[in-house]
Parts: structure tokens; sequence; C-alpha cells
């Protein structure tokens, strides 16, 4: 009778994977190298070799993925970029893609 009942629970449960979100920052003219260096760092927990080379990819190519989160945090994370951008007078974009 344990065992069936262990057997009803497992047929229950589902692995649940939430959809995850790319959170892009998109190259411009105004904002400085060394800011995107600093949202990579401050932000997104880059070191500072992994922030200029992906700061280096959104200046050649225009743009890199930061990271790849659940929809809430790179919601977050986006939000926290754009303000950053906005007080520091720069038109940094960050956009986020389903993965």
């Amino acid at each position: 009778m344990q065992t069936k009942k262990a057997s009803l629970l497992k047929l229950k449960t589902k692995d649940f994977k939430p959809n995850l979100y790319k959170v892009i920052l998109l190259n411009d003219n105004v904002t400085t190298m060394d800011f995107v260096v600093f949202i990579l760092v401050e932000i997104f927990s880059k070191s500072s070799n992994e922030a200029i080379n992906l700061m280096l990819k959104i200046h050649e190519i225009g743009s890199a993925v930061c990271g790849v989160y659940t929809k809430e945090i790179a919601k977050t994370k986006q939000l926290q970029v754009l303000n950053l951008a906005k007080t520091n007078s720069f038109p940094l974009k960050c956009i986020l893609k389903e993965e």
C-alpha cells in the first residue's frame, strides 16, 4: 500500500522549468565604454576582463547577451540598467528575449 501511495505522488509532481530570458545590451554612439563596463560589473557581476570583452562585443557587433535569468530577475536587471543609464544621462538600451 505504501508503494502505491508513493507512485501516485510521483505521477502528480512534474519538474517545473521556468522560462528563461536573455538580457541584452545594445550599442549606441553616446554611452561610454567605461559606463558599459561599470554596468556589466555592478549589475551582472562580471569580472573586469569579462566586462571588457563583453563591452567590446557590444561595440563591435551591436549587442551582446549579458546574462540569462528567470523573467522576474531579467526584468529587474533590465530596470537597473535603464535607471542607471538614465541617471547618468546615457541612452543605453537593454532588452529581453525569451530563450
